[in-house]
């Protein structure tokens, strides 16, 4: 048996898109925990300098670069970035997304256009702009896509678009493992069930009294989740590092759910 440790990332660069907050943010955390140096991109450029407060010093370093992945060339742009500050680019976390809740009645172009710039196509040019810099380096890598269980029932009506563009994230994993996969480069995704982010609170907040958030929650977690509790963002992080480390190095094209056995209710 190997004496070295299978799940170590240290040494590693990695590309996190939305790390600012959620789980983006528990991701950027974890990895430089454990020695990677991370380009941390965001939309939003205050958040993601305000995250560099709440981030372990090391032994990773961390970047900020302030992207919206809806753009032409922003893949190429943060893969440029990476290389120029770290020299290298060997693991892509596809975490950026969006949620908007419309139903499909009061649904317009805009917004359907705008859900699958950011959550299909901004992930899709952003892996391959990652894929060329790995396949150029010759010694593999790294892609993980954060879909959701959304891919794979319905969360709720108003979603039907964030859904069916998961769907098509959880299929693209696919697709580009096969392409990539004579480079050694490994896709795979993440499927997160219900993770009590920032953002997620907001837009309970949003529609609901403390109180009733309170009922929400305590019903759901009783109900919905076999495990009992709603998902943190580090849930999801500790199975990040697990794919960009070589303890999944014959894992490719898969799809690992992290939902607390929800979808088995």
């Amino acid at each position: 048996m190997a004496a070295t440790n299978p799940f170590d990332i240290s040494g590693k660069t990695a590309i996190v898109t939305g790390g600012a907050m959620g789980i983006g943010f528990g991701i950027v955390r974890r990895f430089i925990e454990g020695g990677a140096n991370v380009l941390l991109s965001d939309v939003n450029e205050k958040a993601a300098m305000e995250s560099l407060e709440r981030l372990p010093r090391g032994p990773g370093s961390v970047e900020v670069m302030r992207v919206d992945v809806s753009e032409d060339g922003a893949g190429e742009a943060m893969v440029a970035r990476c290389v120029e500050r770290f020299g290298r680019v060997d693991v892509l976390v596809n975490n950026a997304g969006i949620y908007p809740n419309v139903p499909v009645s009061r649904m317009g172009p805009e917004l359907l256009d705008q859900v699958y710039r950011v959550n299909v196509r901004g992930l899709i040019f952003a892996s391959k702009a990652a894929g060329a810099r790995m396949v150029q380096q010759g010694v593999g890598g790294s892609i993980i896509n954060i879909t959701s269980i959304a891919a794979f029932h319905p969360a709720m009506v108003g979603l039907a678009a964030y859904d069916t563009s998961k769907a098509g994230v959880t299929m693209f994993t696919k697709s580009l493992a096969l392409e990539l996969g004579p480079h050694r480069i490994r896709v795979n995704a993440i499927a997160p069930g219900n993770i009590y982010t920032e953002g997620g609170s907001q837009a309970l907040k949003d529609v609901m009294t403390p109180e009733q958030e309170a009922a929400w929650r305590a019903d759901f977690e009783k109900t919905k989740i076999p495990l009992g509790r709603l998902g943190e963002p580090d849930d999801i992080a500790k199975v990040a590092v697990f794919l960009a480390s070589s303890a999944s190095d014959y894992m490719t094209g898969s799809t690992v759910l992290v939902d607390g056995g929800t979808l088995l209710t």
